[in-house]
């Protein structure tokens, strides 16, 4: 395939054709309905080509687009069982694969960033991708040192594609504005902005992956490729070859589910505190299980910088809901700006609409599974319900915004590994604010 399509107007329509397309199935299964054909074949229909053309469109756009799909796939152990086949195929396909780009751009993109002598720093290289990305894909080589590396080459055109529908999101706000009326919508996509275009320079990424390298280097859990070079379109770091999450969410044992769900949980919780970083960027493809029995963690274009650890803010949320403290839950809110000051609120509504959340620290182990994740889905997007209402005028802080993406992210994967882990154990070691005594 070429390039990242780069036109704006080819690329806004594309992505407009998403919605039409559903919208356009969706009415031909009403159609359908009423000459008396099966519900629940027809639903089955519409999803399957609903899948089929999200797969296509988001990956032939790549960028943004294909970002946003990926961000996706991680929630797809929230839709229902009966549906969820298609978008499950579809969706985990964009983790990891991606119509490659030709041979000679792979070429042209590294003579530019590593020099037109680039062959020599290589005892090999495939020119055949092993792996494909939002933004860049992957290669397999060998170093001239004859260590084993991976060469991810950024897309030509994947930074003005990654602006332009970062543009088109910021032109939807008012759209998210109605469908969230209690929240900040334009700071919290600015910061998204700012965020996935810092992704752009693989210098970033490489430097950020250092940090975690070096903090982890001989730990006995996680596993982090050490960077060998590093450009702003091209970086290379170690190859390491493990079993990846998406295979054992198809096919793993209970074991290994529950194995990888604890290194996950155990990652996210306590690398703020280790590193002054959280990794977020959180779906199947950056997580392998290594035969050690080890965590590999790839891909750290994506992080949130949190110097001090995680905010207590979060413990002290999932404290106060364990403890049924609607009033005094209500007041930490508003007082951290996840209520803003216009918005009223009974405080039983916001307790009722976040403690099914906090049920993973509730019992010693708790067992994640798609059906919770559905129930949760399911119950904060009923229209007719009161958690849907207090949702809406709930507000997402920008600086909490990568937090709470993790938090979310991890979750879906947990659920998709149908993992049993010891979650409240974590949190009370890891989570500022959560074990803290009462004043």
């Amino acid at each position: 395939m070429a390039d990242i399509p780069r036109q704006a107007a080819h690329r806004t329509a594309k992505l407009a054709s998403l919605p039409l397309g559903v919208a356009g199935r969706v009415a031909a299964g009403w159609g359908r309905r009423l000459t008396g054909q099966n519900a629940a074949e027809i639903n089955a229909d519409v999803a399957a080509k609903t899948a089929e053309q999200l797969f296509a469109v988001l990956g032939q756009l790549k960028g943004g687009a294909m970002k946003f799909g990926q961000a996706l796939s991680v929630f797809e152990a929230a839709v229902p069982d009966a549906m969820a086949g298609p978008y499950r195929e579809a969706l985990t396909k964009l983790q990891s694969a991606a119509p490659p780009m030709p041979t000679s751009s792979v070429h042209r993109v590294l003579t530019e960033q590593l020099g037109s002598s680039w062959r020599k720093r290589f005892s090999s290289f495939d020119d055949e991708p092993a792996a494909s990305a939002s933004i860049g894909q992957v290669h397999r080589g060998v170093w001239h040192d004859g260590r084993e590396v991976a060469v991810k080459v950024q897309y030509p055109g994947a930074d003005e594609a990654l602006r332009s529908d970062l543009r088109q999101l910021m032109r939807f706000s008012r759209v998210f504005q109605s469908l969230a009326p209690g929240a900040e919508v334009k700071p919290l996509l600015e910061e998204l902005q700012e965020r996935m275009v810092e992704e752009l320079d693989y210098r970033i990424e490489a430097d950020n992956q250092r940090t975690f390298a070096k903090v982890f280097a001989d730990d006995p859990r996680v596993v982090v490729p050490a960077v060998i070079a590093s450009a702003p379109k091209v970086v290379v770091t170690e190859w390491v070859t493990g079993t990846p999450f998406a295979k054992i969410i198809a096919e793993g044992e209970q074991a290994e589910r529950d194995l990888a769900g604890r290194l996950l949980a155990e990652f996210h919780f306590s690398t703020p505190a280790k590193v002054g970083l959280l990794h977020a960027d959180p779906h199947p493809g950056n997580f392998m299980l290594l035969p050690d029995e080890r965590l590999c963690v790839i891909d750290f274009g994506a992080v949130s910088r949190l110097p001090g650890g995680l905010p207590p803010t979060f413990g002290k949320m999932i404290r106060l809901a364990l403890q049924d403290k609607s009033i005094e839950l209500l007041e930490l809110l508003r007082e951290e700006r996840f209520v803003q000051p216009d918005q009223e609120l009974h405080a039983e509504d916001v307790l009722a609409y976040l403690a099914p959340f906090v049920d993973p620290a509730r019992t010693e182990t708790f067992h994640f599974t798609r059906s919770w994740l559905q129930r949760q889905a399911e119950r904060v997007s009923d229209l007719r319900g009161q958690d849907f209402r207090t949702g809406r005028l709930l507000n997402l802080p920008p600086d909490y915004l990568l937090i709470h993406r993790v938090t979310l992210g991890a979750t879906g994967i947990l659920c998709q590994l149908d993992a049993e882990v010891a979650t409240r154990d974590i949190i009370a070691e890891w989570q500022p604010g959560f074990a803290e005594a009462e004043a």
